[in-house]
Formats: C-alpha cells, sequence, structure tokens
C-alpha cells in the first residue's frame, strides 16, 4: 500500500488532491439540493429537467474552448479563475433560494453559467495530473485522486441529503459556492512544470489538431461513443431519481443512495491501485455493464436496503472503469494535446446527458416512470456491452511506464514527503 501512495509525496499533486476534494465535496450536495429546490419551487419534473438541461447543454457547449485553453494557459491558473466564478454564480442561486425569490428563468440562467464555467475547468483538471506526478505512478495518482473524490462525495451526498431535509435546499447551494471559493484559494498555489503547449496558430487550428488525436485511436471514439447513450440513461436517473424517491425512500433516502453508488467507488478505488489487468478497457466496459441496475431497482423495486446495495456494485463498476480509462487516456495521447482530447471524450459523453434529462419527464408522463426507467436500463447495457464487444477495446494491453517526460527532475525533487 506504501507504493500504492506515492503520489502524495508530490507536493504539487498534493494541492492537486486537496482543490479537487474540496470541489467535489460541494459539487455532491449540490444536485440534491437544487433538484428538491426546484421541486419545491414548481412542483414540475418537467421544470426540473428544464434547468439541469440547461446547465448540461451550457457545458456541453464550453467544452472544446476549454480544452484550447488548458492547452494554451497555465492549466492551475484557469482552474482558479473557474472556480472562482463558479462560487459566485452558485452564491446568486443560494441567496435567492433562501430569501424565497428564486425563479426558473433565473435559475436557468445561472445554470447555465455555471455550466460553462464548469466546461472550462473539466479539461484542464483531468489534464493536470500527469504534470503533477512521474508517469510510472500515473495509474496510482488516479486512483487516489478518485478516492479522495468519492471520499467527498460520500460526504456531501450525505451532507446534502441531510441539510435539505433538515434546513432546506439553499444551505446546501450555499456549501457549494464556498467549496469553490476555497478550492480556487488552494489552485492558486499549486506549482508544475509546462508542457509544449499548442501551436498558438488559432483556436480552430488546435481543435483540428485536437480531433485528429481524438479520431487516430478506434478505442477512445468507441467508449466515447457508448458513453453518450450511458450518459443519457444518467441524465433520466438524475430527473426521476429523486422523484420516485419523493414517494418511495424519502429525501434522505435518495441522498443515502448516492452516498452507498461513492461508498461502491471508494472500495473500487482501492482495487484500482492494485490493479495490474493486462486488458484493462475490456474489464471496464465490463464493469460497468451493471450500472443500469441502479434503474432497474428504481423502476420496479425502490426499496431503500436493495438500492443501496445497488448502489454499491455500480459503484465499483464505476471506478474500475474510470481509472482505467484515465491511465489509458494519459499514456497514450501527447501531454500537449491531452486537454483537447479530453474535451472531445467530455463532450462526446456528456451531449446526451441535457437530452436525457429535459426528455425524462415528458417521456416518463407518456408511458410511465417504470417503463421510461427500464427502457432507460436496456440502452445503458447495450451500449455497454457493444464497446466491450469491439476489437480494439477488447485488445488494447497497458503499456509498461516511460520515463518522466512532464515533470522535470528539479521539480520531483522539490517535493516533500506527504
Amino acid at each position: 500500500m506504501r507504493a500504492a501512495l506515492d503520489p502524495l509525496r508530490h507536493q504539487a499533486f498534493r494541492r492537486l488532491l486537496a482543490g479537487r476534494t474540496i470541489t467535489t465535496v460541494g459539487n455532491a450536495v449540490a444536485p440534491l439540493a437544487l433538484a428538491f429546490a426546484v421541486l419545491d419551487l414548481t412542483d414540475s419534473v418537467t421544470m426540473l429537467g428544464l434547468i439541469v438541461g440547461a446547465r448540461s447543454l451550457a457545458n456541453v457547449a464550453f467544452l472544446l474552448l476549454g480544452g484550447v485553453l488548458a492547452d494554451r494557459l497555465p492549466r492551475h491558473w484557469v482552474l482558479v479563475g473557474s472556480n472562482v466564478l463558479s462560487g459566485l454564480t452558485q452564491a446568486v442561486v443560494a441567496v435567492l433560494v433562501l430569501t424565497h425569490t428564486a425563479h426558473v428563468p433565473a435559475l436557468v440562467v445561472l445554470s447555465v453559467l455555471n455550466g460553462a464555467l464548469a466546461a472550462i475547468s473539466l479539461p484542464a483538471s483531468a489534464a493536470l495530473t500527469p504534470q503533477t506526478v512521474p508517469s510510472e505512478i500515473r495509474q496510482q495518482a488516479n486512483a487516489v485522486i478518485r478516492l479522495g473524490a468519492n471520499a467527498a462525495m460520500i460526504l456531501g451526498a450525505a451532507a446534502g441529503g441531510a441539510l435539505v431535509a433538515v434546513i432546506g435546499p439553499g444551505w446546501g447551494l450555499a456549501v457549494d459556492a464556498a467549496t469553490f471559493l476555497v478550492s480556487g484559494a488552494v489552485f492558486a498555489g499549486l506549482r508544475v512544470p509546462p508542457v509544449a503547449g499548442s501551436s498558438g496558430a488559432g483556436v480552430l487550428t488546435d481543435l483540428r489538431e485536437g480531433w485528429t488525436e481524438f479520431t487516430a485511436r478506434t478505442w477512445v471514439w468507441v467508449v466515447v461513443a457508448a458513453f453518450t447513450v450511458i450518459n443519457a440513461t444518467i441524465g433520466v436517473m438524475q430527473v426521476l431519481g429523486p422523484a420516485v424517491a419523493d414517494t418511495t425512500i424519502g429525501r434522505g433516502g435518495w441522498g443515502l443512495v448516492l452516498a452507498a453508488e461513492t461508498v461502491g467507488m471508494v472500495i473500487g478505488g482501492l482495487f484500482a491501485l492494485r490493479s495490474r489487468s493486462r486488458r484493462p478497457l475490456l474489464a471496464a466496459m465490463l464493469w460497468i455493464a451493471v450500472s443500469p441496475l441502479l434503474l432497474i431497482g428504481l423502476g420496479i423495486a425502490p426499496y431503500l436496503p436493495l438500492l443501496i446495495a445497488i448502489g454499491v456494485l455500480c459503484g465499483i463498476g464505476v471506478e474500475q472503469f474510470s481509472v482505467a480509462w484515465e491511465t489509458s487516456m494519459q499514456q497514450h495521447i501527447p501531454p500537449e494535446r491531452l486537454a483537447r482530447v479530453y474535451s472531445y471524450d467530455m463532450l462526446g459523453s456528456f451531449l446526451a446527458i441535457p437530452v436525457g434529462e429535459m426528455v425524462a419527464g415528458p417521456i416518463a408522463g407518456g408511458v410511465g416512470t417504470t417503463a421510461t426507467l427500464l427502457g432507460a436500463a436496456a440502452l445503458g447495457l447495450t451500449a455497454a456491452l457493444a464497446a466491450a464487444a469491439t476489437p480494439s477495446v477488447r485488445r488494447l494491453r497497458r503499456e509498461a511506464p516511460t520515463p518522466p517526460a512532464v515533470v522535470s527532475a528539479s521539480a520531483t525533487a522539490s517535493t516533500g514527503a506527504a
């Protein structure tokens, strides 16, 4: 286990871990708080889908720009700016909810702003990890970051459920705003050696270079295409899950289910620290095929103990995929183009989320909530198994670590002991 925690010996990695973990605490609270704030305000699943869908659409629209910025500018400063501005937008939402002056148009506009800022930060955050540690411990670094994020999600989801149930959703949104501001301060002190960066010839040229890297590897776009479908089903669950919970397991119960899923992610992260699978993406896609079980449980058996057990299993699968995917990307994509490839990955993966969120309410109104949840589960399972059956995914093997190319000897020497 000591070797598995080697990334913590590097100061830059510790700051990245701290900033991302703090942000995740707030982000685990925010979806619960926003969902129930909108339901309290409108009593409409369709309005909830509109507001969260607007955020997701903005997130999709600005992802490519985020990738370009992260390959042009120092990535930690991109994170500072986006976190501070995100904190301010969430603070406004919290004030509106707490003062009972919130209304749907204002929440839509603020959700759009927050989604755009999140899109700016995501590629920078993902591409920054290999700059903070030597290449031979990237898998462990990815697993540790995921463990930190998942532990934060357990705390945030449980706290979010309690906050919403006891004192109301507005305070949950205030907590989210505060975590963004604290994370911005943490990222401001992060120092890493630079990468080569983009050519600087123009945004369109940068985007073409990123697209070339993205399409050059079949396993990359096949997995992303699969997650376009899988994430659409997640969008359905984000809208219908709280609605089902309101009439069955309760708001606090829904928070416990989300927390249980994150417990599974922590377990999966501990496995990933030691994983040496020879075909990591094949194993990852088979693990992700268990995720539709949560949709099935919500649809036909919304009992709290069962949903908690399913949540743990699904969380293990998600984490096995996430660490394998992050490590594969960082091993095979040139560091100076990594943020742009991440942005195409995120664009493709996230593209269907707002569609799933926006159509969930109307479809459930037409065919019923159970049928909608089971149909989404069937789509997610089919996509995962189809990707696993693709030769380039099945055959991708773990590469031996290469000598450190991004982290300089001087930067490594300057790190302190954890």
